[in-house]
């Protein structure tokens, strides 16, 4: 077996491993407890269907746990490829202002009462789309995606995404402020098993074309020209992968609202442990992502004695320091 496939292999188990464990801890433990026991009965079928048990398992939890670690890949995923074609540690759906202008799309929708699918996803795709196109025409020039010049257009752009989230909610009357806000903070308990099902069902194919192009992200890395002599068509590649990146957060945002920063952690944490191989990185980033968020969601239905809090407020309390962290060192 060539060493490549022997770390993908290995890797990929071993993350696996840890979103298996992380699933399971989501479905054990919440603000109603039912521990372990309770989880093994309901796995073997012993609990009857009309039990609270089952219900809070299997009706409630699996499905929000399914959808965390769906969205914590897709984030995951793509702040990875972000930061590769871009050449730019610090880039990140969030950051770059992607989210924030899928979450303007997915607003409107919203309130113009279209369908989940595809009315209010092709609204958010749409916004995502033309900010990332935004952020590079104002980055573009004698700075073209330099550090600075992108950072300040995803800044500015999603400052201006802000206000005008702000302002359509103002503009609602009725109870679906509450709803939105709480959506925007990064809800992950809001849908069911069928929209777990149909998300996986737009985000699996995303996953699998990245994952095809992980070598060439490997290429694009050592520079456009080099890329170009190896056979890679450069535009193609790019575009595909803009694209496609796009549309996973902005599917995300859609079923969560905004979800800050974990496109920025866990790619520059698996860098530190598996190197700098998009043939490792991306199977790694989509189980390990995964498990990242279904913890971060676990500590916002623990943490608070009553209730629970966004998923996102935990992401965003953990994400804030490591960019902080990162750009500073970048500038050493």
């Amino acid at each position: 077996m060539p060493s490549v496939v022997r770390r993908i292999v290995l890797v990929s188990a071993l993350m696996i491993f840890l979103l298996i464990a992380a699933m399971i801890l989501g479905l054990c433990l919440g603000s109603s407890v039912t521990g372990m026991e309770s989880f093994i009965d309901a796995f073997k079928g012993f609990t009857k269907p009309e039990s609270l048990i089952y219900t809070i398992i299997w009706k409630i939890r699996f499905p929000r746990v399914s959808i965390a670690a769906m969205v914590g890949a897709a984030l995951s995923l793509g702040g990875l490829v972000f930061q590769a074609l871009l050449r730019n540690p610090l880039a990140e759906p969030y950051i770059l202002g992607i989210s924030g202008g899928a979450a303007v799309g997915a607003i409107f929708g919203i309130l113009l009462n279209f369908s989940h699918f595809p009315g209010v996803s092709l609204l958010a795709f749409s916004g995502g789309m033309g900010t990332l196109f935004l952020v590079l025409i104002i980055s573009s020039g004698k700075t073209l995606l330099k550090k600075e010049s992108l950072l300040l257009s995803g800044v500015m752009v999603n400052a201006f995404c802000s206000a005008v989230i702000m302002f359509l909610i103002s503009l609602t009357q009725d109870a679906r402020i509450h709803n939105i806000m709480f959506w925007l903070m990064g809800d992950l308990g809001a849908g069911g098993i069928n929209e777990a099902m149909l998300l996986g069902c737009m985000l699996l194919p995303c996953f699998l074309i990245i994952f095809w192009f992980s070598n060439s992200m490997n290429l694009l890395l050592m520079g456009k020209e080099m890329a170009h002599s190896m056979g890679i068509n450069v535009k193609l590649v790019t575009i595909s992968l803009l694209v496609i990146t796009s549309f996973m957060v902005s599917a995300t945002v859609c079923y969560c609202g905004l979800v800050a920063f974990v496109g920025l952690v866990i790619p520059h944490l698996f860098r530190l442990f598996f190197g700098s191989d998009h043939r490792v990185l991306v199977p790694a980033c989509i189980f390990g992502g995964g498990a990242y968020l279904v913890l971060c969601d676990l500590l916002a239905r623990t943490l608070p004695r009553q209730g629970e809090m966004p998923a996102g407020v935990i992401t965003a309390l953990i994400g804030a320091p490591v960019f902080i962290f990162l750009l500073k060192r970048s500038r050493q």
